[in-house]
């Protein structure tokens, strides 16, 4: 018998609107029936309310975005969220700034771009 995994909120967190749209695709598919999305921000400033308003479990992190960048967001959200699990999607492929993005709190790294199956097994490792 199958146990129904638990249900997740999502916040999707990118300044890219066709990012957000295609992250919010996926994750509103049937592979991902157990995921709701808890808001979708634009900007880190967004981010932070959305999280302290909506407590998402899962959220996917952008790096360079106005406002508050997304180490920062890390930093603001894990302080007073310390369980969420936090992917960062970004443009920004280097090993350093992936390091950094892990010690403030982040669970993994997914760079851009990326193909729907890279996001989806992205998605399910963080949920695990």
């Amino acid at each position: 018998m199958n146990t129904p995994r638990p249900a997740h909120r999502m916040l999707i967190v990118d300044d890219s609107t066709i990012i957000r749209q295609r992250i919010a695709r996926l994750v509103n598919s049937p592979q991902l029936p157990h995921i709701t999305i808890a808001g979708l921000a634009g900007n880190g400033a967004m981010a932070v309310q959305l999280a302290r308003e909506n407590k998402p479990n899962l959220i996917t992190m952008d790096l360079t975005m106005p406002l508050l960048d997304g180490e920062a967001c890390i930093e603001q959200i894990i302080a007073f969220l310390p369980d969420t699990r936090i992917l960062v999607v970004s443009a920004l492929a280097d090993k350093a700034t992936a390091l950094r993005a892990i010690k403030k709190g982040a669970c993994g790294f997914l760079h851009k771009p990326f193909s729907d199956s890279e996001l989806l097994e992205s998605l399910l490792e963080l949920m695990d």
